[in-house]
């Protein structure tokens, strides 16, 4: 391999010669950092994957510190990434943690599910039907309408009426 003090674009020759060379300590070098095999080989070849996206602009004499600083950079953004990840499931399990362990909170919770449940099966057939076709299937008027045969309006009133019910009985603005 011809070494000189410049900017060579790699060949694929020379990539694969340096690939031989390198990719056994670079895998090592991240296995001893971060201690996971597979994950060591995944950025060990991610590494050389960056290597070859920018071999137009590699100096020769410095090709094992380029390809060691890029295989530490990505081990870094693991890291990073690692530690974003961790954090944002700790706020979730803590909000979830919150509601599971307040008693209180979680009595009240089924309470009202019970009588939304009660509730929702007293509303008569037709304006039940509607009221889940929209608010649990997501359905506008005009397709329920189109499901069921019946005009916007009737689907409208139907609505109204369900939604009327529920405002009275559970002592909500729906």
């Amino acid at each position: 391999m011809n070494t000189q003090n410049q900017i060579h674009k790699i060949s694929e020759k020379e990539f694969k010669e340096l690939f031989d060379k390198y990719y056994d300590s670079i895998r090592s070098f991240i296995f001893y950092k971060i201690g996971d095999i597979d994950l060591s080989e995944d950025i060990a070849q991610e590494t050389f994957v960056k290597f070859w996206e920018s071999r137009e602009k590699v100096i020769l004499d410095t090709v094992k510190t380029y390809l060691y600083t890029i295989a530490n950079n990505l081990m870094l953004n693991h890291i990073k990434h690692g530690k974003v990840v961790l954090q944002f499931e700790q706020k979730q399990n803590k909000k979830d943690g919150e509601v599971e362990t307040n008693p209180e909170y979680k009595m009240e919770l089924d309470e009202f599910q019970s009588t939304l449940n009660k509730t929702i099966s007293e509303i008569p057939d037709k304006s039940r039907t509607v009221f889940l076709m929209n608010r649990i299937d997501g359905l506008t008027y005009t397709e329920i309408s189109e499901r069921l045969g019946v005009s916007v309006k009737a689907i409208e009133k139907r609505m109204s009426k369900a939604l009327s019910i529920l405002r009275k009985e559970l002592d909500i603005n729906i």
